[in-house]
């Protein structure tokens, strides 16, 4: 086993207790569920910038967009009294403003963004996140903690994390299988 890594998954069995376990056996190996899950805590933890971005809903789409391609970005929370009122994103520039032909100098946040805003805890699983992003159809959370910003994830963040528990979970697969210690 590669014990230098935190794991969050299911364990696997040691060989010498496979064989009394009374699980089904593959070529001697139990057969065992894994189920990887990173929490939104951990996810937030391995972004390389963990900044969150805010703007108020007095704030110019244009002055949003700008910030956000400035930050390589997709998204911004809208803050007001330090309270999040909702979240604006590139699909929402596009959408209700590019398309209904309005002008970005002219057209405030509070008007285009998405709101009341869906979000997530820390220590919610990155599986419940996908679930609220697909049957939503949204790209970012906002993270909450004690009904402070603490965050903000992506569907690519997700993807990343997830990417991520595959490979882990392949390595160490491959170990258990060829009677490696990792």
């Amino acid at each position: 086993w590669n014990r230098s890594r935190p794991v969050q998954c299911g364990a696997f069995l040691p060989r010498a207790a496979a064989k009394a376990d009374g699980r089904a056996h593959v070529a001697g190996l139990p057969i065992v569920e894994v189920r990887c899950m990173n929490t939104v805590e951990q996810i937030l933890g391995s972004k390389p910038d963990q900044a969150v971005y805010t703007m108020e809903p007095s704030a110019s789409a244009h002055e949003a967009v700008r910030l956000m391609a400035e930050k390589n970005i997709g998204a911004l929370v809208v803050v007001e009294h330090g309270q999040v009122v909702g979240l604006v994103s590139e699909r929402d520039y596009a959408r209700k403003l590019v398309l209904l032909a309005r002008s970005p100098t002219d057209t405030l946040l509070g008007d285009i963004m998405s709101s009341p805003v869906m979000y997530v805890r820390p220590h919610q699983t990155s599986d419940e996140c996908m679930a609220l992003m697909t049957q939503n159809r949204m790209r970012h959370l906002p993270v909450m903690d004690g009904g402070q910003l603490i965050g903000l994830i992506s569907i690519g963040d997700l993807v990343k994390a997830t990417i991520s528990e595959q490979q882990f979970i392949i390595e160490q697969l491959e170990h258990y299988i060829t009677g490696q210690r990792g």
